[in-house]
């Protein structure tokens, strides 16, 4: 813990702030003045990780605190600058390169947002809790199965600790996902018995390579297109219908049976689609389909067909009347909500905890993707628990802690071929 900044201090005050708002939001008004300041520092800042600090700070908006972005650490100095300058940040506190976060941490943040590329996600997140901060962090928040058992036991530290950790999978703060799964849980459409969860769209950016580009820096700048840096889009984009599917029916599933391909992609080694049967147990089946594509019928969204009804995500259901106790958020932006949440489980000193829930959907995106890139059924023990299993000790090459050490040399740009001639 920085000894600048007294947890205990934050907490005390904090309670005051969040007792007023419950009582009167005029009294919170007359007491904001004694709320602590919410010091918070970014790493990543690219579009999302520039995205997550703006939302970060219209929660305090909302929730009357006074934040302050005390520093900005990105691989790129010009990243790291241009969001320092937008923020009035010193530039001693603006920190560049590959060990740019450790030096953020070393700050007197109490907060710290987390987006940059998910490889980055597992070494990042246990310096941030080893350093005493709160932490939101973007999903996903690994790559390879040993990243999300790291995170698993790097979220038991910060429970340890007393820390707030939230992650970016906004649907769990959604007013519709939300009475939805309680509509679910108290019966309105049986229970739920197979689906179908997709994100069809197209490739969202690609940075071609520049004259005078090393490795590193293309793999770092393109990192999108990279199943070393994102995981692939099964991992990275889709993992948002994963976590419903696996939030809306109560567990994970057992097994994963899938296959994919390329055939427009022109940059990096990933697939440009995917289909994958995940079973959960129980005759219960869900449908996952995802494809990054032009030119083609896209959907992003997710259908559930209970034993007496059927859901559409966080819209319509169909299904018996139910009764649930009211649900209220404080913005219909869930991108700001999950910030408030955050915000709000730190001062009342309930600090929300999500590093166990996403490690683990972020490892049943992987367990998908590794079947469809080696034509295998995958089992959840196989990737988290069976250290027999070819697919438990899985990693990627180059990892993160490689890009501290030196220049890396650049992944073949092709995808994987399961199976043979």
């Amino acid at each position: 813990m920085n000894p600048n900044f007294s947890r205990r201090h934050f907490l005390k005050q904090g309670s005051l702030v969040s007792a007023a708002l419950a009582a009167s939001p005029q009294l919170f008004a007359q007491v904001a003045g004694s709320a602590p300041e919410i010091k918070v520092a970014l790493v990543g800042c690219g579009g999302r990780g520039n995205g997550a600090l703006n939302d970060f700070l219209e929660a305090c908006k909302i929730l009357k605190l006074s934040p302050k972005v005390v520093a900005t650490a990105d691989a790129f100095p010009e990243n790291a600058k241009r969001t320092a300058e937008a923020h009035g940040v010193p530039a001693d506190q603006v920190f560049s390169g590959y060990d740019a976060y450790q030096k953020a941490f070393k700050t007197d943040c109490n907060f710290v947002l987390l987006a940059t590329p998910p490889a980055f996600r597992p070494v990042h997140f246990a310096a941030a809790v080893a350093a005493g901060k709160n932490v939101f962090m973007e999903k996903p928040v690994a790559v390879d199965p040993g990243g999300c058992r790291s995170v698993i036991e790097t979220g038991k530290l910060a429970a340890s600790k007393g820390l707030g950790v939230v992650a970016g999978t906004q649907r769990r703060h959604q007013l519709g996902y939300l009475v939805n799964k309680a509509k679910i849980d108290a019966g309105a459409i049986g229970p739920i018995r197979g689906g179908l969860i997709q994100w069809n769209d197209r490739v969202p950016w690609i940075r071609d390579r520049e004259e005078g580009w090393s490795d590193t820096e293309y793999l770092t700048r393109n990192w999108l297109n990279f199943v070393e840096l994102s995981g692939d889009h099964i991992v990275e984009q889709h993992v948002h219908q994963i976590d419903v599917a696996c939030w809306f029916l109560g567990r994970l599933p057992v097994s994963a049976l899938g296959f994919g391909g390329r055939a427009r992609r022109r940059t990096g080694n990933q697939f440009d689609f995917f289909s994958i049967d995940f079973d959960f147990g129980d005759e219960v089946h869900i449908h996952s389909q995802c494809r990054q594509m032009s030119g083609v019928y896209n959907r992003v969204g997710e259908t559930f067909t209970g034993a007496t009804g059927s859901c559409y995500g966080g819209g319509k259901m169909a299904g018996t009347e139910v009764t649930i106790p009211e649900i209220k958020v404080d913005t219909e932006n869930s991108m700001v909500q999950e910030h408030v949440d955050l915000l709000r489980s730190v001062l009342e000193e309930k600090p929300l905890n999500d590093a166990q829930r996403i490690a683990e959907v972020t490892a049943v995106a992987i367990m998908g993707r590794i079947s469809a890139y080696t034509g295998q059924m995958v089992r959840w023990v196989d990737i988290m628990k069976n250290e027999k299993s070819p697919f438990f000790g899985l990693s990627m090459n180059p990892a993160a802690a490689d890009f501290e050490k030196g220049p890396i040399t650049l992944p073949a740009e092709a995808p994987p071929i399961p199976g043979d001639a």
